[in-house]
C-alpha cells in the first residue's frame, strides 16, 4: 500500500526512546522528512544518526515539555511547515489518585494538555494551507479503563482524549484529521518503571509481575514499540484520510470495552 508519506514533514514528540523513536523510523522510512523535538539533546542526536535518510531533511528541536514557555520559545524560532504531529509525552507519575498532590496534576495536565496546545496552534495555520493535516495523540488504553495505580495518568489521559476529540470536529472541515492511539503493555522504560512499582507493591518479583501482566493480554505478550508506531504510521497516511476522532487500542486486545 502506497501510503502517500513523500516529502511530507513530520514533528515527532517525545522521540529518542520507545514509541516515539520507532514512530519516527518508520516515518523516516516512508519518505517522510522528521524533526524529532524532546529535551536531551545528546539522545536526541543519537536518534537523528539512526534515521533512514534517502536524500531527507531530518533535524531535531531541544524543549522541555515541563516548561510550556520554553516550548513556546522554541517554536516561534522554529520554521513550522509540519503536515503531521505526533504527540507523544511520557506518562505522569504512578500511584494512586488519592496520594497524588495538586502539583502533579498541574504538572501533568502542563505536560500532555497545554503543551499538546501550544504545538496545535501553532501547527495548524500551514496544515490549513496545504490542506493535509494529520495529528495523533498517543495516550493510553487508561482513556477507555482506568489503570490501577495510575491514578494521575488516568485522570490527565481523558483530559487529551476529549480534547482530541474536540479538535477533530473543529479541524475536519480543513481536511486534518486528530486521532488517539492507545496503546497497551509495550516493551518500553515506561513498562520496566511500571513493573518495578507493581512488583514492589505486591510484594513479588519482577519477572513474575512481568508473567502476570502478560497474563492479562489475550495475545500472552507485550507489544513492540515498531508494532504500536506502525498505527500512527498508518493514521498519518493518505489512506486514513477518513478516520478520524477515533480511540485506537494496540493493546493485543486486553482492553474489554468496545
Amino acid at each position: 500500500m502506497n501510503l502517500g508519506l513523500q516529502n511530507k514533514k513530520a514533528l515527532v514528540c517525545g522521540s529518542t526512546q520507545g514509541i516515539g523513536k520507532a514512530t519516527a523510523i518508520l516515518l523516516a522510512e516512508e519518505g517522510v522528512n522528521v524533526t524529532l523535538i524532546a529535551r536531551n539533546e545528546e539522545k536526541l542526536k543519537a536518534v537523528l544518526a539512526e534515521l533512514p535518510n534517502k536524500n531527507q531533511k531530518h533535524n531535531y528541536l531541544v524543549a522541555d515539555f515541563s516548561n510550556p514557555e520554553e516550548l513556546q520559545q522554541v517554536l516561534e524560532t522554529t520554521d513550522l511547515k509540519f503536515h503531521i504531529l505526533v504527540n507523544n509525552t511520557g506518562g505522569p507519575k504512578s500511584g494512586d489518585l488519592i496520594s497524588a498532590t495538586s502539583s502533579d496534576l498541574i504538572n501533568a495536565f502542563q505536560m500532555h494538555v497545554i503543551c499538546n496546545q501550544i504545538l496545535v496552534q501553532a501547527l495548524v495555520p500551514f496544515m490549513k494551507t496545504e490542506k493535509f493535516g494529520r495529528i495523533i495523540n498517543v495516550i493510553s488504553t487508561s482513556v477507555k479503563e482506568p489503570i490501577p495505580g495510575l491514578g494521575v495518568s488516568n485522570t490527565i489521559r481523558n483530559a487529551v482524549g476529549n480534547w482530541a476529540k474536540t479538535l477533530s470536529t473543529e479541524l475536519a472541515a480543513f481536511q486534518i484529521t486528530v486521532n488517539n492511539v492507545l496503546p497497551g503493555f509495550t516493551d518500553t522504560a515506561r513498562l520496566d518503571e511500571i513493573i518495578k512499582i507493581k512488583a514492589k507493591k505486591e510484594n513479588t518479583t519482577e519477572a513474575e509481575m512481568v508473567a502476570i501482566m502478560k497474563n492479562y493480554v489475550p495475545a500472552k505478550r507485550f507489544a513492540k514499540p515498531e508494532e504500536t508506531a506502525a498505527a500512527v504510521v498508518f493514521l498519518a497516511s493518505e489512506q486514513a484520510s477518513y478516520i478520524n476522532g477515533i480511540n485506537l487500542p494496540v493493546d493485543g486486545g486486553r482492553t474489554k470495552s468496545l
